[in-house]
């Protein structure tokens, strides 16, 4: 059995991780620098195990009403996004891992038994884009001795790929909680099994096609089985949102086969902050009455998604459902607490202390679609107030991503008065900024939910919302980027 797993060392977006050892080497890549051009840094070594990786976002979205985690009723609520990746380089030679792996150390040093995991790039967008920057040799393996030498870098270094924003600090595994955060690997044989603690669901596509979805059991759960001899691709995104908890990935097992070179990030790189729509809250839900349940929240089939990958791009998605930028769902004066942008810097949502470092992912455009929970209840910002904290959201934003275009919207779900106001308080605030001197920042509109469309569970988005949602969205990202 050959077990690629996070045990034995992650290469992850500007980080080259030795998850045992918790020692990072820094790959010093940034937007402008990273790129399909740049490899990740490889070892060889005999028995060398590793595993590269790149890490990166998931999103919450608010949403109203009953449920776990923030329903939503006919008030609507708000969407979450954002997805991020990069590629990773791991050890070359010396081939796949095994829980006794050894290391290397140097930059793309290998030794006798010594495997490498080279430091990963940023990536953005669903499974594809730039490699791996790598910034020297990783570390990895159980108990093996590291081997230092004159190791070139190289593009075929096996690995994963993580997408999205992943912690790395534990050593037992990489973790991660936000809405599509993804896993991406190639490998050589015919099936795939792999070990994920945290109890939730994900969406599956090897070699591009969408498999049943997976709920992984306690060890390895298998994947996949009868593929074809040879080489194939294996991707990994997590439907559920992070209120339900974190995941923990533990490795891969290809059985007899083996772990490749993970496949290129993409070049282009999309961010999308929201609530429960962008979450994909109910979007597989026969109508509005049900209630909310993993079962049935996607965030693979949501707007978000869908646009990245017609685009080609990388998505990192920050959502909550029933989070807002000033008041979250919710009719009572605590619903004002703890709103959406409180979350915004974070790589494990429930954590305060677990800070994302943006400069590992520095998307193209940052898209934001927040306003239907503060607008959704009796319990409502005043105008003033929801435009002084959107501009304080977008002033962040900006901060964070010098570059990027801001599109910020809000729907499909509000209507009437309550849509009027969340898309003029919004307008103002991007009209401030504007004339604070950011000419990259703009609103645009979604369409509100068609009723002869239907809705998911608790009025929110079905998947037939979500795909007419996807297509303005990608317009826009056309028109406004050139894509």
């Amino acid at each position: 059995m050959r077990f690629a797993g996070s045990r034995l060392g992650v290469a992850l977006s500007s980080l080259a991780v030795a998850s045992l050892a918790g020692l990072f080497v820094s790959s010093g890549c940034d937007d402008a620098s990273r790129g399909p051009e740049d490899a990740p840094a490889s070892g060889a070594g005999a028995g060398g195990a590793a595993l590269g990786g790149a890490g990166g976002t998931s999103g919450s979205g608010g949403a109203s009403g009953s449920g776990t985690g923030g329903g939503s009723s006919a008030g609507g609520t708000s969407a979450g996004s954002g997805g991020n990746a990069s590629s990773g380089g791991a050890p070359a030679g010396g081939g796949t891992s095994g829980v006794s792996g050894t290391s290397g150390t140097s930059s793309g040093g290998s030794g006798a038994g010594g495997a490498v995991a080279g430091g990963g790039g940023e990536g953005g967008g669903p499974p594809e884009g730039g490699a791996a920057n790598a910034a020297g040799g990783g570390q990895g393996g159980l108990g093996g001795a590291s081997g230092a030498g004159a190791g070139g870098a190289s593009s075929e270094a096996p690995g994963v790929r993580f997408v999205g924003r992943v912690d790395t600090t534990d050593a037992a595994g990489p973790r991660f909680a936000w809405s599509g955060t993804g896993i991406v690997a190639r490998f050589s044989g015919t099936s795939v099994g792999v070990r994920l603690e945290g109890g939730q669901q994900y969406s599956v596509v090897i070699d591009g096609m969408v498999r049943p979805k997976l709920v992984p059991t306690s060890g390895v759960t298998p994947v996949a089985s009868g593929l074809a001899a040879g080489e194939h691709t294996i991707e990994l995104y997590r439907r559920t949102e992070a209120h339900l908890g974190e995941s923990q990935f533990l490795g891969f097992d290809f059985g007899d086969g083996e772990l490749l070179a993970p496949p290129p990030a993409p070049a282009r790189r999309l961010e999308v902050v929201g609530d429960s729509i962008t979450c994909g809250y109910g979007n597989e839900g026969a109508d509005m009455s049900c209630p909310f349940s993993p079962d049935t929240e996607n965030h693979y089939l949501t707007y978000a998604a869908i646009s990245a990958r017609t685009l080609e791009a990388e998505l990192s998605t920050v959502c909550w459902s029933g989070k807002g930028v000033v008041c979250n769902y919710g009719d009572d004066a605590s619903s004002c607490m703890d709103p959406m942008p409180d979350y915004y810097d974070r790589t494990l949502p429930q954590q305060a202390s677990s800070l994302w470092d943006f400069s590992r992912f520095q998307p193209h455009a940052v898209v934001i679609n927040l306003g239907t929970n503060d607008f959704s209840t009796a319990q409502d910002p005043t105008p003033a107030q929801f435009e002084d904290a959107y501009v304080a959201f977008l002033e962040r934003v900006r901060e964070k991503y010098p570059e990027a275009w801001i599109l910020c919207t809000v729907g499909p779900l509000l209507s009437g008065a309550d849509l009027t106001t969340a898309r003029s308080s919004i307008d103002n605030a991007v009209s401030r900024r504007a004339q604070a001197g950011d000419s990259k920042v703009k609103t645009f509109a979604l369409t509100p939910t068609d009723p002869a469309d239907g809705y998911g569970c608790d009025y929110h988005p079905n998947l037939t919302t979500h795909q007419k949602m996807a297509a303005e969205l990608t317009t826009e990202l056309e028109q406004t980027l050139g894509w």
